[in-house]
């Protein structure tokens, strides 16, 4: 472990759904030796609120969860990344700001379910869905020896990590 907590940033298009879901868990699960932080490329403005219903139904923090641009992570005196996971397919392919530091990356992808249609259980369930595929991963990833990976190692790891159960097509190569 480094002498701080590892900053980690989540971003994504719209940062209202599944980069919120993962700021969350990973504040709760990877406490004291993660930081997390989200953002998007072209932020909603507000957290979906089936974001902050599912985030509470499992026990999560959703105070000071919000909806920013990515900007305030690249400007002077944001916090240094160290790991960068897009969630999103769209974000993974968009031109990112140019990060401090050598952060290490990976794309998670999962679907988006603020585009769930159906009842509003159904949208629902989408939001449980990714909430639980999203925790898999950041559980597989505090888990994950740090320390003790080169950077190459932590790379394929990081990769498998994105491809677990509900990756999206992109993340995957399933399209």
């Amino acid at each position: 472990m480094t002498d701080r907590p590892y900053n980690v940033l989540f971003p994504c298009t719209g940062n209202s759904a599944r980069s919120i879901l993962a700021e969350s868990i990973l504040r709760k699960d990877g406490a004291p030796h993660f930081k997390a932080f989200s953002a998007g490329s072209q932020p909603k403005g507000a957290v979906h609120p089936l974001a902050f219903k599912v985030l509470e139904s499992y026990g999560y923090p959703a105070d000071g969860l919000r909806s920013k641009n990515w900007d305030e992570f690249a400007a002077p005196g944001a916090p240094q990344m160290d790991f960068i996971f897009t969630v999103c397919d769209s974000a993974a392919g968009e031109a990112c700001p140019v990060w401090p530091g050598h952060p290490a990356t990976a794309h998670w992808g999962i679907d988006d379910p603020a585009h769930a249609g159906g009842t509003e259980l159904e949208k629902e369930a989408a939001f449980v869905t990714a909430f639980k595929h999203m925790r898999n991963r950041i559980s597989a990833f505090i888990a994950l020896p740090l320390a003790s990976l080169d950077r190459m190692a932590l790379a394929s790891h990081l990769t498998d990590i994105g491809r677990l159960e509900g990756a999206s097509a992109k993340t995957t190569g399933d399209e």
